[in-house]
Protein backbone atom coordinates (compact mmCIF):
# COMPACT_ATOMS: atom_id res chain seq x y z
CA UNK A 1 0.00 0.00 0.00
CA UNK A 2 1.37 3.26 -1.36
CA UNK A 3 0.52 6.36 1.37
CA UNK A 4 1.48 9.48 1.34
CA UNK A 5 2.75 11.40 4.39
CA UNK A 6 2.67 15.54 4.28
CA UNK A 7 5.58 17.11 5.33
CA UNK A 8 3.97 18.34 8.41
CA UNK A 9 2.44 15.07 9.96
CA UNK A 10 6.36 13.63 9.39
CA UNK A 11 7.54 16.81 11.91
CA UNK A 12 4.95 16.41 14.11
CA UNK A 13 5.76 12.66 14.65
CA UNK A 14 9.31 13.77 14.97
CA UNK A 15 9.02 16.28 17.64
CA UNK A 16 5.68 15.32 19.82
CA UNK A 17 6.49 14.59 23.42
CA UNK A 18 2.45 12.95 24.22
CA UNK A 19 1.01 10.41 22.18
CA UNK A 20 -2.71 9.02 22.09
CA UNK A 21 -4.23 6.25 20.08
CA UNK A 22 -7.98 5.58 20.08
CA UNK A 23 -9.80 2.44 18.81
CA UNK A 24 -12.59 1.63 17.94
CA UNK A 25 -14.39 -1.89 16.77
CA UNK A 26 -12.71 -1.05 12.80
CA UNK A 27 -9.81 -2.31 14.27
CA UNK A 28 -10.96 -5.73 15.86
CA UNK A 29 -13.13 -6.16 12.79
CA UNK A 30 -9.97 -6.41 10.67
CA UNK A 31 -8.83 -9.28 13.23
CA UNK A 32 -11.91 -11.26 12.43
CA UNK A 33 -14.13 -10.00 15.41
CA UNK A 34 -17.80 -9.92 14.60
CA UNK A 35 -19.96 -7.04 15.42
CA UNK A 36 -23.05 -9.52 16.85
CA UNK A 37 -25.42 -6.69 15.34
CA UNK A 38 -27.35 -6.66 12.47
CA UNK A 39 -29.58 -9.50 10.87
CA UNK A 40 -26.24 -12.07 11.06
CA UNK A 41 -25.92 -11.53 15.30
CA UNK A 42 -28.63 -13.07 15.68
CA UNK A 43 -27.88 -15.53 18.39
CA UNK A 44 -31.12 -17.84 19.49
CA UNK A 45 -33.35 -15.14 17.66
CA UNK A 46 -31.86 -12.57 20.94
CA UNK A 47 -30.36 -9.24 19.25
CA UNK A 48 -27.70 -7.80 21.39
CA UNK A 49 -29.86 -4.64 22.87
CA UNK A 50 -31.85 -7.36 24.33
CA UNK A 51 -29.05 -9.40 26.40
CA UNK A 52 -26.71 -6.74 27.39
CA UNK A 53 -28.47 -5.04 29.61
CA UNK A 54 -28.52 -5.57 33.48
CA UNK A 55 -32.11 -6.27 33.30
CA UNK A 56 -31.30 -9.13 30.86
CA UNK A 57 -29.40 -10.20 33.51
CA UNK A 58 -31.49 -9.82 36.74
CA UNK A 59 -34.04 -11.43 34.70
CA UNK A 60 -32.53 -14.54 33.47
CA UNK A 61 -28.43 -14.61 34.08
CA UNK A 62 -28.28 -18.25 32.39
CA UNK A 63 -29.01 -16.64 29.07
CA UNK A 64 -27.13 -13.81 29.26
CA UNK A 65 -23.78 -16.21 30.55
CA UNK A 66 -24.55 -18.62 27.54
CA UNK A 67 -24.63 -15.67 25.07
CA UNK A 68 -21.25 -14.35 26.59
CA UNK A 69 -19.31 -17.47 26.56
CA UNK A 70 -20.34 -18.21 23.14
CA UNK A 71 -18.60 -14.62 22.24
CA UNK A 72 -15.80 -15.78 24.61
CA UNK A 73 -14.98 -18.62 22.48
CA UNK A 74 -14.91 -16.94 19.32
CA UNK A 75 -12.89 -14.23 20.58
CA UNK A 76 -10.45 -16.61 22.55
CA UNK A 77 -9.82 -17.87 19.00
CA UNK A 78 -8.86 -14.69 17.26
CA UNK A 79 -5.75 -13.22 16.86
CA UNK A 80 -4.08 -9.85 16.81
CA UNK A 81 -3.61 -8.06 13.72
CA UNK A 82 -0.77 -6.05 12.20
CA UNK A 83 -2.51 -2.71 13.27
CA UNK A 84 -2.61 -3.96 17.03
CA UNK A 85 1.05 -4.73 17.17
CA UNK A 86 2.29 -1.70 15.66
CA UNK A 87 0.23 0.37 18.43
CA UNK A 88 2.10 -1.74 20.83
CA UNK A 89 5.73 -0.92 19.67
CA UNK A 90 4.76 2.96 19.60
CA UNK A 91 5.13 3.88 23.30
CA UNK A 92 8.89 2.78 22.98
CA UNK A 93 9.15 5.85 20.86
CA UNK A 94 7.94 8.93 22.83
CA UNK A 95 8.38 10.28 26.60
CA UNK A 96 4.18 9.75 27.03
CA UNK A 97 2.36 7.23 25.16
CA UNK A 98 -1.37 6.27 26.09
CA UNK A 99 -4.22 3.57 24.30
CA UNK A 100 -7.28 4.36 24.72
CA UNK A 101 -10.01 1.36 23.49
CA UNK A 102 -13.37 1.17 22.70
CA UNK A 103 -13.29 -2.49 21.96
CA UNK A 104 -13.62 -5.49 24.81
CA UNK A 105 -12.07 -7.93 23.07
CA UNK A 106 -8.45 -7.93 24.82
CA UNK A 107 -6.47 -8.09 21.53
CA UNK A 108 -4.38 -4.96 22.28
CA UNK A 109 -3.43 -6.70 25.37
CA UNK A 110 -2.55 -9.86 23.40
CA UNK A 111 -0.57 -7.69 20.79
CA UNK A 112 1.51 -6.57 23.87
CA UNK A 113 -0.17 -3.28 24.80
CA UNK A 114 0.32 -3.76 28.52
CA UNK A 115 -0.97 -0.14 29.59
CA UNK A 116 -4.54 -0.30 28.09
CA UNK A 117 -7.26 2.77 28.81
CA UNK A 118 -10.60 0.14 28.06
CA UNK A 119 -13.54 2.32 28.30
CA UNK A 120 -15.86 -0.01 27.52
CA UNK A 121 -14.40 -2.96 30.12
CA UNK A 122 -12.87 -5.99 29.04
CA UNK A 123 -15.16 -9.19 27.60
CA UNK A 124 -12.40 -11.97 28.97
CA UNK A 125 -12.80 -10.51 32.39
CA UNK A 126 -15.72 -10.67 35.06
CA UNK A 127 -17.04 -8.26 37.41
CA UNK A 128 -18.59 -9.62 41.14
CA UNK A 129 -21.67 -7.42 41.06
CA UNK A 130 -22.19 -7.44 44.74
CA UNK A 131 -18.52 -6.22 45.69
CA UNK A 132 -17.45 -4.95 42.58
CA UNK A 133 -14.09 -7.53 42.34
CA UNK A 134 -12.64 -8.64 39.32
CA UNK A 135 -11.25 -11.97 38.41
CA UNK A 136 -10.19 -13.56 34.85
CA UNK A 137 -11.63 -16.83 35.29
CA UNK A 138 -12.98 -18.40 32.09
CA UNK A 139 -13.79 -22.05 33.87
CA UNK A 140 -16.50 -21.72 36.89
CA UNK A 141 -17.40 -24.26 39.72
CA UNK A 142 -21.37 -23.44 38.67
CA UNK A 143 -22.89 -21.79 36.28
CA UNK A 144 -24.08 -19.33 36.05
CA UNK A 145 -21.08 -17.96 38.02
CA UNK A 146 -20.80 -17.15 41.51
CA UNK A 147 -18.12 -14.86 43.23
CA UNK A 148 -16.08 -16.13 46.41
CA UNK A 149 -18.04 -13.28 48.57
CA UNK A 150 -21.24 -15.39 47.22
CA UNK A 151 -22.52 -12.56 44.98
CA UNK A 152 -23.68 -12.85 40.75
CA UNK A 153 -20.54 -12.45 38.64
CA UNK A 154 -21.08 -10.63 35.67
CA UNK A 155 -18.76 -9.61 32.22
CA UNK A 156 -16.81 -6.75 32.87
CA UNK A 157 -18.23 -5.21 30.21
CA UNK A 158 -20.47 -1.46 30.06
CA UNK A 159 -23.80 -2.76 29.30
CA UNK A 160 -26.39 -0.69 27.38
CA UNK A 161 -27.64 2.31 29.65
CA UNK A 162 -24.72 2.14 32.17
CA UNK A 163 -22.38 4.36 33.04
CA UNK A 164 -18.54 4.08 32.04
CA UNK A 165 -15.95 3.25 34.64
CA UNK A 166 -15.27 6.46 36.17
CA UNK A 167 -11.43 6.57 36.46
CA UNK A 168 -10.90 5.20 32.97
CA UNK A 169 -13.49 8.18 31.33
CA UNK A 170 -11.26 10.61 33.54
CA UNK A 171 -8.02 9.09 31.82
CA UNK A 172 -9.01 9.01 28.70
CA UNK A 173 -9.79 12.17 28.88
CA UNK A 174 -6.93 14.06 30.35
CA UNK A 175 -4.49 12.20 28.30
CA UNK A 176 -6.24 13.44 25.55
CA UNK A 177 -6.47 17.51 26.29
CA UNK A 178 -2.40 16.97 26.84
CA UNK A 179 -1.48 15.42 23.84
CA UNK A 180 0.63 16.22 20.93
CA UNK A 181 -0.55 13.55 18.51
CA UNK A 182 -4.24 12.11 19.09
CA UNK A 183 -4.94 9.25 16.51
CA UNK A 184 -8.39 7.82 16.16
CA UNK A 185 -7.87 4.74 14.23
CA UNK A 186 -10.92 2.51 13.18
CA UNK A 187 -13.86 4.15 14.86
CA UNK A 188 -17.33 5.76 13.46
CA UNK A 189 -16.30 9.09 15.74
CA UNK A 190 -20.60 8.97 16.94
CA UNK A 191 -20.19 6.75 20.05
CA UNK A 192 -20.46 9.02 23.30
CA UNK A 193 -18.80 10.02 25.18
CA UNK A 194 -15.48 8.60 23.36
CA UNK A 195 -16.92 10.35 20.15
CA UNK A 196 -15.35 13.48 22.55
CA UNK A 197 -11.99 12.66 23.26
CA UNK A 198 -10.70 13.85 19.40
CA UNK A 199 -12.59 16.65 20.06
CA UNK A 200 -10.81 17.29 23.36
CA UNK A 201 -7.50 17.16 21.80
CA UNK A 202 -8.51 19.10 19.18
CA UNK A 203 -9.09 22.00 21.97
CA UNK A 204 -5.68 21.22 23.75
CA UNK A 205 -3.50 22.39 20.88
CA UNK A 206 -3.12 18.74 19.56
CA UNK A 207 -2.65 17.30 15.49
CA UNK A 208 -5.33 15.16 15.36
CA UNK A 209 -5.38 12.06 12.69
CA UNK A 210 -7.45 9.61 11.59
CA UNK A 211 -7.03 6.37 10.09
CA UNK A 212 -10.55 4.51 8.37
CA UNK A 213 -11.20 3.44 4.91
CA UNK A 214 -14.33 5.95 4.94
CA UNK A 215 -14.72 9.53 5.94
CA UNK A 216 -16.41 9.82 9.16
CA UNK A 217 -18.29 12.17 11.26
CA UNK A 218 -15.12 12.91 12.99
CA UNK A 219 -12.87 13.58 9.64
CA UNK A 220 -13.86 17.11 9.37
CA UNK A 221 -11.81 18.48 12.18
CA UNK A 222 -8.96 16.21 11.70
CA UNK A 223 -5.32 17.94 10.38
CA UNK A 224 -4.25 14.32 8.64
CA UNK A 225 -6.92 11.76 7.58
CA UNK A 226 -5.22 8.62 5.75
CA UNK A 227 -7.74 6.21 4.29
CA UNK A 228 -7.29 2.92 4.36
CA UNK A 229 -7.21 -0.43 7.08
CA UNK A 230 -5.51 0.21 10.30
CA UNK A 231 -3.53 -2.71 9.52
CA UNK A 232 -2.12 -1.69 6.55
CA UNK A 233 -1.59 2.24 7.62
CA UNK A 234 -0.47 1.52 11.62
CA UNK A 235 2.59 -0.48 10.41
CA UNK A 236 3.79 2.09 7.57
CA UNK A 237 3.35 4.87 10.80
CA UNK A 238 5.33 2.91 12.72
CA UNK A 239 8.26 2.54 9.78
CA UNK A 240 7.96 6.25 9.64
CA UNK A 241 8.20 7.04 13.55
CA UNK A 242 10.71 4.67 13.44
CA UNK A 243 12.93 6.83 10.85
CA UNK A 244 12.26 10.54 11.97
CA UNK A 245 12.73 9.44 15.94
CA UNK A 246 16.01 7.75 15.20
CA UNK A 247 16.85 10.49 13.16
CA UNK A 248 15.88 13.21 15.72
CA UNK A 249 18.21 11.28 18.58
CA UNK A 250 21.10 11.36 16.31
CA UNK A 251 21.17 15.11 15.31
CA UNK A 252 20.76 15.88 19.01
Amino acid sequence: MNIAFSDRFLNMLKTARRVVVSTGAGVSAESGVPTFRGADGLWKKFRPEELATFEAFQANPQIVWEWYQYRREIIHKIKPNPGHYAIAQMPKFFEAFDLVTQNVDGLHRAAGSEDVIELHGNIMRNKCVDCGGLNDDREFAQFPPLCRCGGRLRPDVVWFGEMLPASALERAEKVSTSCDIFFSVGTSGVVQPAASLPYLARRGGAFVVEINPEPTELTYITDEHFVGRSGEVLPAILEKIKSVRSRSLTAS
